[in-house]
């Protein structure tokens, strides 16, 4: 609205209105000293009518960080066209700022809180009467050069914004990049005792669209910010609204609670099927299983602890770092490098830590070419000079496989062990001639493993890694999972998609009682933890 960004001005001993050409924010800041004294500073955010959203949330940051800081220049100071006050933030209501020499216009924020007639009123009674909160919004003009349907057209346009009705919170998510959609402001719906009945229906029909389908909707593309959508996920699809979502509801059991507020049901369901990683499951038709794999999925996110943090920074860059030694020492030579999918690095250190800690025995991997020496060497524990060996074709003398991409086809063997002393046994499989097989190897080594220890106290877990092959079905990996009704069969748990996609088994496979007549034995290629 460029008739409210003026300014009263005398121009040859006449009052005269200056039109300004770009918007000078000003934002009151209340900053405390030392002493505890209090001291408003108006900063401006300059040209603020040019910046995006998420570059307006940057400088606004920017100059409450240097307010806080006593950084603040002088010309920070300068060139306010309008000002911002937010006495709300201090418990005030109601704010009805003064004009200062040189102001057009300042807006005043209260506090956003219920009205005091409902204040008393339990959150519960809140919901149902649809009762929200509000905030008090005012708009100070000079009336010399401002009319008052100009400011009022203002407080609409603002009121239209902050309701969502003309695309403005989609525009903002676009602009911060946040991959969801946001909540359409609607009118709740009138009380009907028969559509309050069909309610808990829809709200199972919502809780099993996401467990179906939500997948589709997950944030799987590093490279692209994209909002991905479908329309089985959303609220107005089951007749529900924002007014429903600080209502209870039933979940049938979902988050290990009978019931729960529409607001926490989608929070769970977004952490669980729509945040980095699509899980898809509902295909298992065992429901046994289905339930196994909701359990140890629909929990609460819980970010990293900042000591977790810098364990993961570190082992990706140990990754990185390998792949950058590599790519500048050996270049030219063939390689399937683990750029592009470094997570997968923190994603088996922490599976092998979380074995190590529940006692599992050993973890067997099937890795697949791309990213498998980064794997060797950061997870299974292979020497980097025998790796670097491999890249300048130092075989043994009596090895007839030759140099190339042999060394993609080598196995291991190790131990995992962490800082406590915990450990667990590494174990990966050498790969055969095509990847398609690696499954039903891996497979068929675990159960052997597991039949000659013969003890059901030491499970050995098989990680199963697919390329990117595996995301368009080649390969033999549909028929993994055939001979599941023979007694004995490794089962496998649910498919997920990601940069590093991991399939791991659900269940030890049932093991004999009758251990070996004679014990394993390395063969001597071995004594290097190395084998083909």
């Amino acid at each position: 609205m460029p008739d409210l960004n003026v300014r009263y001005t005398i121009e040859g001993g006449k009052p005269a209105v200056e039109q300004l050409a770009h918007i000078g924010f000003g934002l009151a800041i209340d900053v405390a000293d030392a002493q505890g004294n209090h001291s408003l500073k108006v900063p401006v955010i300059h040209d603020a009518d040019t910046l995006t959203f998420a570059e307006f949330v940057d400088a606004y940051q920017d100059l409450v960080a240097r307010a806080r800081t006593a950084t603040l220049t002088t010309a920070d100071f300068q060139g306010a066209s309008v000002t911002l006050t937010n006495a709300g933030t201090l418990g005030t209501t109601t704010s009805v700022p003064r004009l200062m020499v040189g102001q057009g216009l300042i807006i005043g924020v209260g506090a956003t809180d219920y009205p005091a007639e409902f204040r008393g009123v339990s959150p519960k009674r809140l919901a149902a009467l649809g009762i929200g909160k509000t905030m008090f919004f005012s708009s100070t003009y000079d009336h010399r050069i401002i009319q008052g349907a100009a400011s009022g057209r203002l407080l609409a346009l603002v009121d239209a914004k902050l309701s969502g009705r003309d695309g403005f919170y989609e525009r903002v998510f676009t602009s911060m990049h946040v991959p969801a959609r946001p909540y359409a402001w609607e009118a709740d719906y009138d009380y009907d005792p028969n559509r309050e009945k069909g309610k808990p229906a829809r709200i199972a029909e919502l809780i099993h669209a996401y467990r179906s389908r939500g997948h589709l909707a997950a944030d799987t593309d590093p490279l692209a910010y994209r909002v991905r959508r479908h329309p089985d996920l959303d609220l107005s699809s089951y007749g529900l609204s924002v007014w429903d979502l600080d209502r209870p509801f039933p979940t049938g059991g979902f988050g290990g609670s009978d019931q729960m507020l529409l607001r926490d049901i989608l929070t769970r369901l977004h952490d669980t099927y729509t945040r980095t990683v699509g899980i898809e499951y509902m295909h298992i038709q065992d429901p046994k299983q289905r339930a196994w794999v909701q359990q140890r999925i629909e929990r609460p996110y819980e970010a990293p602890s900042p000591d977790a943090q810098r364990h993961i920074l570190g082992t990706l860059i140990r990754a990185e770092a390998f792949e950058e030694f590599l790519q500048t020492k050996f270049m030219g030579q063939k390689r399937f490098s683990l750029e592009g999918g470094e997570s997968l690095i923190p994603l088996l250190d922490h599976i092998l830590a979380d074995s190590a800690r529940t006692g599992i025995h050993e973890v067997a991997i099937g890795m697949a070419h791309r990213g498998r020496l980064n794997v060797l060497a950061n997870i299974a524990g292979k020497s980097y000079a025998q790796i670097f060996d491999e890249f300048e074709g130092n075989y043994m003398p009596n090895s007839v496989q030759g140099s190339g991409d042999v060394k993609y086809h080598l196995g291991t063997w190790g131990v995992y062990s962490l800082d406590d002393g915990l450990a667990t046994k590494v174990y990966m499989g050498a790969n055969p001639s095509h990847l398609e097989a690696a499954d039903g190897v891996l497979e068929g080594i675990v159960r052997a493993k597991q039949e000659h220890l013969g003890d059901p106290d030491l499970p050995i877990i098989p990680i199963l890694i697919h390329g990117d092959a595996a995301f368009i079905g080649q390969g033999r990996r549909s028929g993994d999972p055939q001979p599941l009704p023979a007694r004995g069969a490794t089962r496998p748990a649910a498919r997920s998609t990601s940069s590093s996609t991991t399939r791991s088994a659900s269940r030890p496979a049932r093991r004999r009682a009758v251990p070996p007549a004679t014990p394993p034995t390395w063969p001597r290629a071995c004594r290097s933890r190395s084998c083909t």
